[in-house]
């Protein structure tokens, strides 16, 4: 683990202000992702300010923002990461544990050794997965709930089972890895009982955390033509193709973006002008980083009127720079999709019943998106609905991976899922939570 000096984070002193993190450390391919990734499922927003200077080691992904206006030129040494990031809680609600963020980060910091060779042992340990067993009374809201105490926790849900019997009880199977390493303990798991206990009062039945040893990610089984709507939503021809998607969306301004070789001898300039939402950074540098592109320079510029402009200095592994047309557009075409719709929501039928699907691109090292479900199960709880069962499992499309959310509802006289216009309205609600809009 990297010293304790690699993190530095100076909390906002009033409500509404930004908090400013900073990080100093060696390089390591896939950091920027990973840094963002954490700090997305902290419930934090990299959020716009004064103009920022971002700067990504030749390797890959080492960050360096700084906030000087008048610097033209910045470029590192390859091997080192400097960073500092102005985050909101997505949130004003949201009860951000600073110290333990801090001790996250530290973990993902690599360390290194004389002369600054990174330390290669520093690789991030897999975490026992354990399975919480929930018995209690249904009720509106109980899945949220529940969820929000385990992120309070930083318990972290890998995969859930949860039903609903005749007479209204509810059995829920949480899947989860501890962020603290501490749930093999008698007081963490105590910890975990009494924080449920009081939410749910007496309507807890049992509680029960056992390791789940050879757990592997359930495999979610999808109708042909379900899968091919859910999946298959891509950019054609500037528009977006899906039955799914509300008018309002597709009014939405399309992620604008440009290549250009005339500026850099060693790099390729991209410019990225984009709707501002939740987790944008991190669905950039995931995207980038999942198609081995190496970031030389960069500049996340504030937003103006809800947008990003982004001019990142990329080149491919070899250290040469993009000018195949063909390599090119397969990266503009990833890149727009990615930003324009980094998740898919839909509801279909299913014989009788109504079943609402969120869906999310898994990154090649097989990590998920942080607080999906979290953000899933808020905006239902909000609407008012119900939900009678839910999982989350893996489904394999092409040549992607995909973490599948399922939720069948339970209909209601306020939005009879029967109704064209109530399923239009869940769906927008969902992804507008999941978007951070």
């Amino acid at each position: 683990m990297a010293s304790d000096d690699a993190v530095a984070i100076q909390v906002a002193k009033r409500a509404g202000e930004l908090s400013v993190i900073t990080i100093n450390c060696p390089d390591q391919t896939g950091l920027g992702c990973d840094l963002c990734r954490t700090i997305l499922e902290f419930g934090l927003r990299i959020t716009r300010g004064d103009t920022l200077y971002i700067v990504l080691s030749p390797f890959d992904s080492g960050v360096l923002i700084i906030d000087f206006n008048d610097i033209l030129d910045l470029s590192t040494d390859g091997q080192w990461c400097y960073l500092v990031l102005w985050v909101i809680p997505c949130s004003a609600s949201s009860n951000i544990h600073w110290t333990s963020l801090k001790n996250r980060l530290i973990s993902i910091c690599p360390t290194w050794s004389f002369p600054f060779d990174i330390d290669s042992s520093n690789q991030p340990m897999h975490s026992q997965v354990y399975l919480m067993k929930l018995f209690s009374t249904d009720r509106k809201g109980l899945l949220h709930d529940v969820t929000r105490v385990l992120c309070e926790l930083e318990l972290l849900i890998h995969r859930v089972k949860v039903s609903t019997t005749p007479d209204c009880k509810a059995m829920n199977l949480f899947f989860i890895t501890d962020g603290m390493e501490l749930l093999h303990t008698q007081r963490r798991q105590d910890e975990t009982r009494e924080q449920l206990s009081a939410i749910l009062g007496e309507s807890l039945y049992s509680f029960e955390i056992l390791p789940a040893n050879g757990f592997q990610h359930g495999f979610s089984s999808l109708p042909p033509q379900v899968a091919e709507n859910l999946f298959g939503l891509e950019l054609v021809d500037n528009e977006l193709c899906s039955h799914s998607v509300t008018p309002d969306m597709k009014n939405l301004k399309k992620p604008d973006l440009n290549f250009d070789n005339t500026l850099s001898h060693t790099s390729t300039l991209l410019q990225i002008h984009c709707v501002d939402q939740k987790g944008l950074l991190y669905d950039i540098l995931r995207t980038l980083k999942d198609c081995n592109i190496q970031i030389a320079y960069g500049r996340f510029m504030s937003h103006t009127k809800g947008s990003r402009e982004i001019d990142l200095f990329i080149q491919q592994t070899d250290g040469k720079k993009i000018t195949d047309p063909e390599k090119q557009e397969f990266l503009f075409s990833r890149l727009r999709s990615e930003m324009l719709h980094p998740l898919r929501v839909m509801i279909v039928n299913r014989g009788p019943e109504t079943e609402l699907l969120v869906a999310n691109p898994v990154e090649l090292s097989g990590k998920g998106r942080p607080r999906v479900f979290y953000d899933s199960t808020l905006a239902l709880k909000l609407l008012g609905i119900c939900i009678f069962s839910a999982e989350i499992g893996r489904h394999s499309s092409s040549d992607r991976e995909w973490e599948v959310y399922r939720f069948l509802l339970v209909d209601s006289n306020d939005l009879p899922l029967s109704s064209r216009h109530a399923k239009n309205h869940i769906v927008d609600r969902v992804r507008r939570t999941l978007m951070g809009w």
